[in-house]
């Protein structure tokens, strides 16, 4: 049995777009030892996948703590074969703490298995995952919902729409304004449809804004893992939301969603796609501001 290490560190959105190229590998080795290296945000949505066999965090150390960055070049020994999905130049050091093993795919320089197509950094995320693998010689599957995400988290009775109001903090240009999804959150209710309000604890400001113009709103901000977002999103009968984790979370689980693109990201690139053809609606424009909430109640269901 075949030891083998795959390397995603995220962000939430990077890492759900990669769920494919993990079914991918885990299809083509079904009877070895399979470890994710990754970051604790998320460990515990790796550690419910089956795909691995074990879960190695990576808390990203600095050359300034030699004893972490020792520790971690020992973690990425001893393995047969390396998957590098995260291609980053933090990842291409790790080439080097691993000691330049003969079996890595990568970019790193001297790898065995580079993606070397030209086009790679102009490709889609999920064409230049499937890519790589090609080129390491994995052939990937079609993408599936993922059953194991099915069923958990709160029970909303009836119909919803799952709103998404937070972004990066860092990158606040990716970020519709909330007195949007405010007016967006009463159309819903105006519609028979539960809003709900999804995000991370620090987005909680945000779902009160919500809150005090459409106090039917349900807000579940801060209160759901990743496992239980996902399958929150999965009851949905629509997802709106900004370029953002949990919009390429529903995308995963095949929800009908509308997402929200500024100038700071290329959705040829990042785009969530649903798996069903028409599912995914993409709204493009160079700033979120003057996007009105007309353009996406003309395409809230019925």
């Amino acid at each position: 049995m075949s030891r083998i290490l795959v390397i995603k560190l995220g962000a939430l959105g990077d890492f759900v777009q990669a769920f494919g190229a993990f079914a991918s590998i885990r299809a083509a080795f079904p009877h070895d030892s399979i470890t994710l290296l990754t970051t604790p945000p998320f460990v515990a949505l790796a550690k419910a996948a089956p795909w691995f066999d074990d879960v190695t965090t990576d808390r990203r150390p600095s050359l300034a703590h030699p004893v972490a960055l020792l520790r971690l070049s020992r973690a990425l020994r001893g393995f047969d074969r390396i998957f590098d999905l995260q291609t980053s130049g933090r990842s291409r050091t790790y080439f080097r703490l691993a000691g330049r093993p003969r079996n890595w795919s990568g970019i790193s320089d001297g790898c065995c298995h580079p993606h070397a197509n030209p086009s790679r950094n102009e490709m889609h995320t999920l064409t230049r995952l499937e890519d790589q693998l090609r080129a390491a010689g994995v052939q990937p599957i079609p993408r599936e919902v993922p059953d194991w995400l099915k069923g958990h988290g709160p029970e909303i009775s009836g119909r919803s729409v799952v709103l998404i109001p937070g972004a990066a903090p860092h990158r606040p240009q990716k970020r519709w304004p909330v007195t949007r999804f405010a007016e967006i959150a009463q159309a819903v209710a105006a519609r028979g449809l539960t809003p709900v309000i999804v995000g991370c604890a620090a987005e909680k400001p945000l779902a009160a804004q919500i809150l005090q113009d459409c106090p039917s709103a349900l807000d579940l901000t801060g209160q759901t893992s990743l496992v239980e977002l996902a399958g929150v999103l999965h009851r949905a009968d629509l997802v709106i939301g900004n370029d953002t984790g949990p919009i390429h979370l529903a995308a995963a689980m095949d929800r009908p969603i509308i997402a929200l693109f500024s100038q700071d990201s290329d959705p040829r690139l990042t785009a969530p796609l649903s798996l069903t053809p028409g599912r995914t609606t993409i709204l493009d424009v160079p700033d979120l501001a003057l996007l009105p909430a007309s353009r996406i109640e003309a395409l809230l269901p019925a």
